[in-house]
């Protein structure tokens, strides 16, 4: 897993100085001022085209849950990368229905009575779908606040308690689910090509095995990428 996220952090990288450069082949490419112009109404967001993105950045997250043994509420930082693609929903507003595909570490920790930690890695694959509403401020940024909701499933990660000194899969019968979903809210900065979001997830699913106790994912990515 590791040997992945270290490909997928060097093909992210890779990938956006090249679009960088070469943006003037790009749909939004306004040939009169040499730039990209998100927020025209004649070409670019908004006018019926569809649009790609890369996206890359820290994942702070924590698990809540009634059991005990389970309950991480101190936040963690992970890592998130994936891709997507925005369609629009109208020829005359600039509103997108936006879905993709990512690798999300999640989790939590806490500290045990000793003093020592516990920590909860929980590793998803990603489907988040949002609706998107790309507000133009200029010719160059772009404001777009988004809600929708996610669904997850896990792939890896270890409970670690460093005070016994014993891991555990943290996927299994005795621990979380693999399956998850909930609601996602945030709000995209675009500044022609170049993209940053804050989202936060609110988890909805019961993650826990048992029947009394619930468990739900939550957390902050803060996203940075490119558009084309």
């Amino acid at each position: 897993m590791k040997r992945l996220i270290i490909t997928a952090l060097a093909a992210a990288a890779l990938l956006a100085p090249a679009q960088a450069q070469d943006y003037q082949y790009s749909r939004y490419y306004n040939h009169d001022t040499g730039r990209l112009d998100y927020g025209r109404h004649d070409s670019g967001l908004g006018t019926g085209n569809m649009y790609y993105g890369l996206r890359i950045g820290p994942a702070f997250s924590y698990v809540n849950s009634d059991d005990p043994t389970l309950d991480g509420g101190k936040w963690q930082t992970g890592l998130t990368v994936g891709a997507l693609v925005g369609l629009p929903l109208s020829q005359s507003v600039p509103l997108y229905l936006e879905a993709g595909l990512q690798y999300t570490e999640k989790g939590g920790r806490k500290r045990l009575d000793s003093g020592k930690k516990m920590t909860y890695d929980l590793n998803y694959i990603e489907m988040p779908v949002v609706v998107k509403y790309i507000y133009p401020v200029d010719e160059h940024f772009t404001l777009q606040p988004f809600f929708g909701g996610y669904l997850a499933y896990g792939i890896s990660g270890r409970i670690k308690n460093f005070e016994e000194r014993k891991t555990q899969k943290s996927f299994s019968d005795n621990t979380f689910k693999r399956f998850d979903g909930g609601l996602r809210i945030g709000c995209g900065v675009g500044y022609d090509l170049f993209y940053a979001e804050l989202a936060y997830d609110i988890g909805l699913a019961n993650i826990c095995h048992d029947t009394f106790d619930t468990s739900h994912n939550g957390g902050l990515a803060l996203n940075f990428g490119v558009n084309f």
